[in-house]
């Protein structure tokens, strides 16, 4: 086979580059997979899978599995990026990819807070730091992470509605607000987990209810330019 009959080999797309740091990493990654057989999906299910492992190991509740959880934890939010631009440079993008990140993004979430809150409680056991907790640190957990869930889909409604711009985050030199989840292994390797998810109990079903004033704001902003695009029809 001469040059001339060898097939042209894949060139990663021309698009501008991402505005946080993580995601210019995840990029300067996934570049030589272009080429590869390698899909987005792929690498959404190893971030789902690391992710899963990480709340595994935080759900032990003791000192060296619950680092090592938040561990994975770091590494699956930052191999969340990475699917995103293998499906920029590459072009690899379909519906199907896009709302499997996005529930493997909400697993993930959700399971890490179950994890910590059922870690924190085989941690406290049946003595004295189990009667400190008033509620159950399984159950807090558990509220935090369903307030995750209706926050997760909610923004994929308003996502579907305004497009990206609708559910955009915050941006601060070159982060984001979910890169706040960096600062995990912090969290666990100074005892503050407890703290941590008595926040997210009380901090997340907050943040969620303004999700829900957001998503019907925007819903009765898509009603209203359909009720005014059928009367200009008409």
């Amino acid at each position: 086979m001469t040059g001339k009959d060898q097939p042209a080999k894949t060139l990663p797309r021309s698009v501008p580059l991402p505005r946080t740091w993580d995601a210019r990493a995840a990029r300067w990654l996934v570049t030589p997979l272009v080429p590869t057989r390698v899909t987005p999906n792929h690498l959404t299910t190893l971030r789902l899978l690391i992710g899963l492992a990480g709340a595994f190991y935080l759900a032990r509740g003791d000192f060296l599995h619950v680092n090592i959880g938040a561990f994975l934890i770091v590494l699956s939010n930052f191999v969340d990026h990475t699917d995103g631009e293998l499906a920029r440079i590459s072009g690899k993008t379909s519906r199907i990819g896009h709302f499997y990140d996005l529930a493997a993004d909400a697993a993930t979430t959700i399971l890490l807070f179950l994890g910590m809150g059922y870690g924190l409680g085989v941690a406290a056991g049946s003595g004295a730091s189990a009667a400190e907790w008033r509620v159950s640190p399984a159950v807090l957990g558990g509220i935090a992470g369903v307030a995750v869930a209706v926050i997760f889909f909610l923004r994929m409604r308003i996502e579907e509605m305004a497009g990206k711009a609708g559910t955009q985050q915050a941006f601060v030199g070159g982060f984001e607000t979910e890169d706040v989840l960096y600062l995990l292994p912090l969290v666990t390797l100074t005892g503050i987990a407890a703290p941590f998810v008595v926040a997210a109990s009380i901090g997340a079903p907050l943040f969620a209810a303004y999700v829900v004033f957001d998503y019907w704001r925007v819903t009765r902003r898509a009603v209203g330019k359909e009720t005014s695009q059928v009367w200009i029809s008409r």
